[in-house]
């Protein structure tokens, strides 16, 4: 990760005092951000925006002028948003206010970064993770195999509005080429090596779908799908549930019932944290301490300690996952189709479960304050499990969209 640095410094000041302060503050953020990290152009403001972080640091008062005619003359400093440091000292915060309050009456997005070196640091760190993701996501395609199951009534999604605020594109794929595929009776032999085997009569044919899948991958250029599963258990009598956790621990975000919110949420948080993402349905809330169990059938094999297999919970047939995460900290998170809503919360994973009336792999949550969302306002039943705290990183990087 890369944070560029250009600065903006009023002639009438004292060039040494000036350069020992910039040294002092830059080097008090760098303790934060990690060496090389930062790199300091001066006033050689040509590499602008080629960073994961570009930055202009007001070092004193008297720049209002020299920002104006900066952004007059500089397209890569129009085009972007435009993000102001500030050290406190020299007049900087005046200086940088001033420019704010004038960008914002041209209708130009800025922000102000100032506090302790500390704060500054991790807000540095925290922009810069969501400007990698962005530039991450652009020009990637996400495949739908098949139509959003029918039930998914409050799922649509909006492919004009994903492609234009993440640069991701949509291709619909028919249910009908990946059974072709299927038809193969093919898969990479290696895909056998890295899992369990198991004696099912199903577990060949669930390889094959995986193997299925993974050619479509490669043909259509996928860096994520979602797959409308439950069309397999009549067409072939199988289900997806191990295909998906493979891909999954592939890197490629795979997700159930052709769910694209649930999909595109999955693509979000993998390209902000480099994580895998557990795509579950709420089973049961207690709303008097906010406990809640999330279950499904598929989870990504890097997401847990140890697994067995089973059948499909609601059909009985195929291979299911019914895995164990580790306990602690984790994050949920959903967005809507159009990506005008989003939910990120933090809980605590406190239990895995293993009850028989559920999909197989199960989870039990401390959400606090989660009742009243899921049972009020909720975006859809799926939602994404990830591992640790991800809730300001996500928030940070929906509110920037």
């Amino acid at each position: 990760m890369t944070i560029n640095i250009f600065t903006l410094t009023s002639p009438i000041h004292n060039k040494k005092a000036v350069a020992d302060a910039t040294a002092r503050w830059l080097g008090a953020i760098e303790k934060i951000t990690g060496q090389g990290v930062l790199v300091n152009h001066e006033d050689d403001y040509s590499s602008y925006g080629t960073a994961d972080l570009s930055l202009i640091y007001i070092r004193t008062g008297g720049t209002e002028g020299l920002f104006k005619t900066l952004f007059s003359e500089n397209e890569a400093v129009r085009s972007r948003k435009v993000l102001l440091l500030t050290s406190g000292s020299s007049n900087s915060l005046a200086a940088s206010m001033e420019i704010l309050s004038w960008l914002r009456g041209q209708g130009k997005e800025a922000q102000i970064l100032h506090g302790t070196a500390e704060y500054v640091g991790r807000q540095m760190m925290l922009l810069a993770g969501v400007e990698a993701a962005k530039a991450q996501l652009r020009g990637k395609k996400i495949g739908v195999i098949g139509k959003p199951s029918d039930w998914l009534i409050s799922s649509d999604y909006d492919a004009q509005a994903i492609q234009q605020k993440l640069g991701v594109g949509i291709e619909e794929i028919s249910m009908t080429e990946l059974l072709e595929e299927i038809r193969r009776r093919d898969y990479p032999v290696a895909a056998r090596k890295r899992i369990k085997t198991c004696p099912s009569d199903y577990f060949i044919g669930a390889l094959e779908i995986y193997g299925a899948l993974r050619r479509l991958v490669d043909k259509h250029n996928l860096s994520g799908l979602t797959l409308r599963c439950f069309d397999l258990l009549t067409s072939v009598k199988n289900t997806g549930c191990l295909a998906l956790a493979l891909l999954n621990q592939e890197g490629i975000p795979a997700g159930c019932e052709g769910d694209v919110p649930a999909l595109v949420t999955m693509m979000i948080s993998h390209a902000l944290t480099q994580q895998t993402g557990f795509q579950a349905n709420p089973s049961r809330i207690n709303p008097e301490n906010d406990e809640c169990v999330f279950a499904h059938c598929t989870i990504p094999l890097d997401m847990i300690t140890s697994y067995e297999y089973d059948t499909h919970f609601e059909s009985g047939i195929g291979v299911a996952i019914k895995g164990k995460m580790p306990t602690g900290l984790v994050t949920l998170l959903k967005v809507s189709g159009d990506l005008k809503r989003h939910y990120a919360a933090q809980g605590l994973l406190i239990e895995n479960m293993n009850e028989t009336h559920l999909c197989r792999t199960q989870v039990k949550i401390s959400l606090p304050g989660s009742a009243g969302y899921f049972l009020n306002d909720p975006i859809g039943n799926h939602h994404i499990i990830v591992s640790g705290s991800q809730k300001l990183l996500f928030d940070t990087f929906m509110q920037s969209l």
